[in-house]
C-alpha cells in the first residue's frame, strides 16, 4: 500500500502594514505548531509597489514640480496541513483591517 498524501491548506496574506502582516503570520504558524501539524512558511513573496506621480501646481502654471506617492503591498505564503481542528482555530484569529487572507486547499 502506498502512502496517502496529506491535504494542505495554502494561506495567502496580503497587507499594506508590514507589522500587522508579520503578527498574523506568526500567530498562524504558532497555532499550527501547537496543534502538531506540519507547517511551512511564512514565505515572503515579492512586494508590489503602486506608484502615483502628480503635478504639484493644480493650474499647470509655474515650475514643473511633481510629487511621488507609493503604496506597498506585502505578501506572505503559508502552507499548513489540512486538519479540521486547525482550520477551526485559524478562523478565530483576530485579523486587522490592513491584512487580507485567502485560503485554498491544495
Amino acid at each position: 500500500m502506498g502512502m496517502v498524501a496529506k491535504r494542505m491548506v495554502r494561506i495567502r496574506l496580503y497587507g499594506t502594514n508590514y507589522t500587522d502582516l508579520e503578527n498574523v503570520a506568526k500567530e498562524i504558524v504558532d497555532i499550527a505548531k501547537k496543534m502538531g501539524v506540519k507547517v511551512s512558511g511564512p514565505i515572503p513573496l515579492p512586494t508590489k509597489r503602486l506608484m502615483v506621480t502628480t503635478r504639484r501646481a493644480p493650474s499647470g502654471e509655474g515650475y514643473h514640480t511633481f510629487e511621488h506617492w507609493e503604496l506597498r503591498i506585502h505578501k506572505r505564503l503559508i502552507d499548513v496541513e489540512a486538519n479540521d481542528k486547525v482550520i477551526r482555530r485559524l478562523m478565530t484569529i483576530k485579523v486587522p483591517d490592513t491584512v487580507k487572507i485567502e485560503l485554498q486547499l491544495v
